[in-house]
């Protein structure tokens, strides 16, 4: 990871590595989102879906998040990192596969719910194990993506 390379602390005695960390995180995270949500509104495209329109408004805020992120990490000097081809081509058949087996609403809230709390657990994870350590801009930019998160999982469940 590229984050190692880097100094410890800034001028303030933050721990520059772990900020960086937590943000690459949240980085890859709408890396994946991205591209299954994409594959999923490309299976769905000529069906005549009600979610779609919810899908589209929750790709457009993980794009707002990755380039903020992207940003974030750039002004730290590290190069984000994209999801690797195996794994983002075994969440797109996965995604296909979801689609053709049942492409009703309810199953694709269903699906989109079960990833996003997964990556609702993780941030908590990460942001847990660094709590005492990263600075509060960067606690504040990890609760504002889980509240996005969480509110994707509110605006699914209306298709449940």
């Amino acid at each position: 990871m590229y984050i190692s390379k880097f100094t410890n602390h800034n001028n303030n005695g933050d721990n520059v590595n772990e900020n960086l960390e937590v943000i690459s995180h949240i980085y890859k995270d709408c890396d994946a989102s991205i591209s299954s949500l994409t594959t999923m509104l490309k299976d769905l495209k000529n069906k005549d879906n009600k979610i779609k329109e919810t899908t589209q408004n929750i790709l457009k805020g993980y794009e707002r998040y990755l380039k903020e992120s992207k940003n974030l990490l750039k002004k730290g000097n590290v190069e984000p990192e994209k999801m690797g081809l195996i794994p983002k081509m075994m969440a797109k058949m996965g995604v296909d596969r979801e689609v053709k087996n049942d492409n009703s609403d309810a199953s694709m809230a269903s699906m989109l719910i079960q990833g996003i709390q997964m990556g609702v657990l993780d941030i908590e994870k990460k942001l847990k194990q660094y709590e005492k350590t990263i600075d509060k801009k960067t606690i504040k930019f990890v609760e504002e993506f889980k509240n996005f998160q969480q509110d994707n999982i509110e605006a699914l469940k209306k298709h449940l």
